[in-house]
């Protein structure tokens, strides 16, 4: 109902994974309401795919491999790297496409279409813009300070609720303290982003998980939180009414168990081979189309990997067994 009030946490889950939610509802998903790296250019699925393979080899390409894409959204990730895979591995691979919403139509019948990540496989487990999806509850500091629950109503009217206490403050303490010196600062408190984490990792028994998103350090908080929903390809309010994406950035270090690596879209796509540099002009005499796909090639890698758009998103780089010693 429109005048319930409660935690952003619970409104957003169910805005979005509610009966007729943004995330569950039969439609084109969320690529018609924004972009991301899979959307952007096939170099980012080239890219995972060589990451799986390179996993591939560390585990000493073993009989059954796993590629575990969580948020995946209508499969576009999944799809993109299992058909550019070379067909002695893709022989191998498992692929499973994480998501909450039902099987879409044409979907290749090799994919493994599953609400819950599988536990118990080697590979690579990939979850590209999944955690800030994740919802998470809202505080804000009142006039004395004090880190209280922001609430929310269906048509987004908000007002504070409660103190921050128990496991909440805890983490808010260690991974986001607010200023007690200033009204109206905001958070968003990770902790269900972190144990969301955790769990997914701990399905795999060994190689690589990778969490890919918008975030921000310790360090840098933004002052006033950032979220925030997308609707037909635009930012706009969030209102948890389930008509538009409802996401927050996320606090990649403290999902991050030690042993774990945290590095830019850029630093990634560059080590594995995304390569932005125009292609020699030398080529545009000896081979005229094959110039100009390297340099559409070239504008696509520009963009995955700018300064100030895709190229900041955070890798979350985290060896299976980096949580257990």
């Amino acid at each position: 109902m429109s005048g319930e009030w409660c935690g952003w946490r619970a409104a957003t889950e169910r805005a979005l994974y509610g009966p007729d939610g943004f995330y569950v509802r039969p439609g084109a998903g969320p690529a018609a309401h924004f972009r991301t790296s899979v959307h952007a250019s096939p170099l980012f699925a080239a890219a995972v795919g060589r990451l799986l393979a390179r996993v591939d080899a560390e585990l000493g390409e073993p009989a059954e491999l796993a590629f575990v894409d969580i948020g995946a959204g209508r499969g576009e990730l999944t799809s993109a790297v299992l058909a550019g895979l070379p067909p002695e591995l893709a022989a191998r691979v498992t692929p499973y496409a994480v998501e909450r919403a039902g099987r879409p139509d044409g979907l290749d019948p090799r994919i493994v279409w599953t609400a819950t990540a599988p536990r118990g496989v080697r590979g690579l487990l990939f979850a590209n813009e999944w955690l800030d999806n994740v919802p998470c509850d809202l505080v804000e500091t009142d006039e004395d300070g004090v880190p209280r629950r922001v609430l929310v109503r269906r048509d987004g009217t908000e007002r504070l609720g409660d103190p921050v206490a128990g496991a909440d403050a805890e983490w808010l303490e260690r991974w986001w303290p607010l200023p007690a010196d200033e009204p109206g600062r905001r958070a968003e408190i990770g902790l269900p982003r972190d144990r969301a984490w955790a769990a997914a990792v701990a399905g795999l028994d060994a190689g690589l998980a990778v969490a890919v998103d918008y975030a921000h350090r310790r360090e840098a908080r933004p002052p006033y939180g950032t979220l925030t929903g997308f609707r037909d390809g635009r930012q706009t309010a969030p209102v948890p009414d389930s008509s538009c994406d409802i996401t927050a950035h996320v606090a990649l270090d403290s999902c991050a168990a030690p042993g774990a690596q945290l590095v830019t879209q850029r630093e990634a796509l560059q080590e594995l081979g995304v390569d932005a540099g125009r292609p020699p002009l030398a080529l545009a005499s000896s081979d005229p189309a094959a110039y100009v796909r390297a340099l559409a090639g070239a504008g696509e890698a520009a963009e995955l990997t700018a300064t100030g758009g895709l190229g900041d998103f955070g890798w979350l780089m985290q060896p299976a067994d980096a949580d257990r010693g």
